[in-house]
C-alpha cells in the first residue's frame, strides 16, 4: 500500500494537471466560438454559389468547362483535412478510417494532406500524398486555403486522377461532428434541383460559358475553405469535450485518491496508538 506522502504527492501532481485541462478547456471554449461564427457565416455564400451552378446548368454544354467533364476513372484523388494538433479524442481518427475506407472502394487513389495529424498518418501508413498543408491556424483566410485548391483543380485537369473527393469533419454541434466524404470534382449540379427550375429564360452577360467559367474555380475554392472551417471548428469542439472530460476524471481521481490518503491516515494512528499503548503495557508489566 503506498504511503500516505506518497498519495498526497499523486494527489498534487493531478491537481496541477487538473488546472492546465481547466484553462485549456475555456480556451478552447473561446476559439470554438470564434470558429462557429465563422461557418455559420460561411455556409450560405457556398450555398449560394451552388444556386448559381444550378441556374447555369440548363443554359450550358456539360462539356463547356473542363471542369465539369466526366471520364473513366482509373485514379482519384482525396484531400483529406485535420487538425494539426491533438488532444481532440477521436475526431482525427475517425476521419483518417472514414477516408481510408472511401479510397478502399476506388480503382486507386492518392491524398492531399491538410494538417499536420493527416500527413503523419498518411505517411506511417504508407499511403501515396501528393501534396501537404499544414499550420494554417485558427483564422485561415482564403488565401491561406486557395493553394490547396489550386493542387486539386491542377491534378484534375492535367488528368492525374479523374475525380477529387473533400474529406473533412463537419460540425453539427458541440457535441456532434460528422466525418463527411463529398465528391467536388467534377463539379455537378444537383439534378433534384433542375427539376425544380422554373422555365424561365435567362440573360448572361457576356454569355453563360464566360460565367460559368469565372463562378467553377471559385467554387472550389470555396468549398475547401469552407471544410477548413468545418473541420476547425469540430476540432475546438472536440477539444473542449476532451478537456471537460479530462477535468472530471482529474476530479473524480482525486476524491479517490483523498480516500486513500485518509485511510492511510487512520491506519498510521491505529498502528501509533497500537505502539504507544504496547509500550505502556510492557513498562507496567515491568
Amino acid at each position: 500500500m503506498p504511503s500516505e506522502r506518497d498519495i498526497r504527492r499523486r494527489i498534487r501532481s493531478i491537481r496541477n494537471i487538473q488546472q492546465v485541462t481547466k484553462a485549456m478547456e475555456t480556451v478552447s471554449a473561446s476559439k470554438m466560438r470564434r470558429a462557429q461564427t465563422a461557418v455559420l457565416a460561411s455556409r450560405p455564400y457556398e450555398e449560394r454559389l451552388r444556386t448559381v451552378l444550378n441556374d447555369l446548368a440548363p443554359h450550358t454544354d456539360p462539356e463547356a468547362h473542363p471542369l465539369l467533364a466526366r471520364r473513366e476513372v482509373r485514379r482519384a484523388g482525396i484531400v483529406l483535412v485535420t487538425s494539426d494538433r491533438g488532444l481532440v479524442g477521436a475526431l482525427n481518427t475517425n476521419m483518417v478510417r472514414a477516408a481510408l475506407r472511401h479510397a478502399e472502394s476506388l480503382p486507386a487513389a492518392s491524398f492531399v494532406a491538410v494538417g499536420r495529424k493527416a500527413i503523419a498518418a498518411l505517411r506511417r501508413l504508407r499511403q501515396p500524398v501528393s501534396a501537404e498543408f499544414q499550420a494554417l491556424g485558427d483564422r485561415p483566410t482564403t488565401q491561406d486555403t486557395n493553394a490547396v485548391a489550386r493542387v486539386a483543380q491542377e491534378e484534375f485537369l492535367a488528368g492525374t486522377v479523374d475525380e477529387v473527393y473533400l474529406a473533412f469533419t463537419r460540425f453539427v454541434n458541440t457535441i456532434r461532428q460528422v466525418p463527411t466524404i463529398r465528391r467536388i470534382l467534377p463539379l455537378a449540379p444537383a439534378e433534384e434541383r433542375l427539376r425544380e427550375l422554373p422555365p424561365l429564360q435567362y440573360i448572361f452577360e457576356p454569355d453563360p460559358e464566360t460565367v460559368l467559367g469565372a463562378v467553377l474555380p471559385r467554387l472550389i475554392e470555396v468549398s475547401i475553405y469552407q471544410a477548413i472551417l468545418e473541420n476547425l471548428a469540430s476540432e475546438h469542439s472536440a477539444r473542449l469535450i476532451a478537456m471537460r472530460n479530462a477535468t472530471d476524471a482529474a476530479s473524480d481521481l482525486i476524491e479517490e485518491l483523498t480516500l486513500q490518503a485518509n485511510k492511510a491516515r487512520q491506519w498510521r494512528i491505529t498502528k501509533e496508538m497500537l505502539e504507544i499503548a504496547s509500550g505502556a503495557e510492557a513498562l507496567a508489566k515491568g
